[in-house]
């Protein structure tokens, strides 16, 4: 076999991961529209805005068993924005651990899928998720203890930009450069929204890219809602995880509501209201968002 010929089929299989990655990923955003309208408000425009980096780790590179969520060789993939559940809850599905038919209870009194994550009641969530900057934390702990246990699983940490506001994570990062964890992959979702407005007004976090790398840390800083891009920053993520070594960060620069007009230029929309009548807009803006090759140049949205 020539070079060019394991080029060409490296590049092939490459595409078909970003495809597969990018069809994960809509099939995501379907579910949360879905799980939305069953309470008509949430935090629907994080999980619209997330869904590229939870399926360019769910649909490419967890090792998990979908009938066996306990599987002890599995990746953890910690959920530290309790309030991303429902994007999680629509990752799970995709990944067929949680039934589809299940989405509709979100919410609900005794539901496995509360609207914050509680690892006691969700199937594939690792840890419940409350008061912000303590995911961080959980996932130094158990790189390090999967280490110890001469275990290959990796730890996949997802954090939010809010959060680079909390000591906590910050006492963690360092905390995983010392004891060398290159099991330990985080995300952080930089939709530059938070409770209290704007990320950068409440407490400036810039330059992200540069205070990871001080706390030496292995940095990729991509649009995440690129799958491409995202795909790309995971396999330099994952070829350099190993169980002794540097820890690495995936920073991801994303846009809240992605995939549905409606919904991106909302205010307020770090907890949306969407009225009854407004769920079937998403719906076909979302469709027509990713099926329409003519869709973006007719609407202006830029990817």
């Amino acid at each position: 076999m020539t070079v060019s010929t394991i080029t060409e089929a490296a590049q092939h299989d490459s595409n078909t991961r970003i495809e597969h990655a990018a069809e994960f990923a809509y099939a995501m955003r379907h579910h949360v529209i879905d799980m939305g309208e069953a309470q008509g408000q949430g935090y629907v425009g994080q999980a619209l805005g997330a869904a590229d980096i939870f399926a360019a780790v769910y649909a490419d590179r967890l090792k998990y068993r979908a009938d066996d969520p306990e599987w002890t060789e599995r990746d953890r993939f910690l959920l530290s924005t309790g309030h991303y559940a429902i994007g999680l809850y629509a990752a799970l599905a995709a990944a067929d651990i949680v039934p589809v038919a299940e989405l509709e209870t979100y919410g609900s009194d005794e539901s496995r899928l509360p609207m914050s994550g509680m690892a006691t009641y969700t199937p594939g969530m690792e840890i419940s998720g409350g008061s912000l900057g303590h995911g961080l934390t959980v996932a130094v702990g158990m790189a390090l203890g999967l280490r110890h246990q001469n275990s290959a699983s990796r730890v996949f940490n997802f954090l939010s930009d809010g959060e680079l506001d909390e000591g906590s994570t910050w006492e963690a990062a360092m905390g995983a450069h010392h004891h060398r964890l290159g099991n330990l992959i985080a995300m952080v979702d930089m939709n530059a929204l938070q409770a209290d407005g704007p990320t950068a007004g409440v407490l400036g976090i810039e330059p992200v890219h540069e205070k990871w790398a001080a706390m030496g840390w292995n940095v990729y800083r991509v649009n995440g809602n690129d799958p491409a891009a995202l795909s790309a920053a995971f396999d330099s993520a994952c070829a350099a995880a190993e169980p002794v070594g540097t820890p690495s960060i995936v920073i991801c620069d994303t846009k809240i509501g992605y995939g549905v007009p409606l919904l991106e230029n909302r205010e307020k929309a770090h907890f949306m209201r969407i009225d009854e009548s407004e769920w079937s807009i998403c719906r076909d803006q979302l469709t027509e968002r990713f099926t329409d090759p003519t869709y973006l140049q007719e609407n202006e949205v830029q990817a």
